[in-house]
């Protein structure tokens, strides 16, 4: 008999396989904010908190961009569409 541990490793493994990860990548941003910045990635993606937020924000200052959040396709591009609708440069990379 398999562990419930076993089945939700194997079941990640095969998800993960079928759905590749894809990363979505915001820009540098020298017309907004830091403070609307990391409001605008909390509203759009639920699972970020504010300290995350601020991390990303903080990285895409320095280097020009950095990863929000690495996914399947369909939730990266519903992400990247929503950190659109606020002004801020947004794309996805395969990761």
């Amino acid at each position: 008999m398999t562990s419930p541990q076993t089945i939700t490793e194997e079941r990640a493994q095969s998800i993960t396989k079928h759905l590749p990860p894809y990363s979505v990548i915001l820009h540098n941003d020298e017309d907004h904010s830091m403070e609307f910045v990391i409001a605008a990635l909390v509203k759009s993606v639920p699972s970020l908190s504010t300290e995350r937020a601020t991390e990303i924000t903080m990285e895409a200052h320095t280097s020009d961009r950095a990863v929000v959040i690495t996914c399947p396709l369909e939730p990266a591009e519903l992400y990247r569409d929503r950190i659109k609708t606020f002004g801020l440069g947004v794309t996805i990379e395969r990761a």
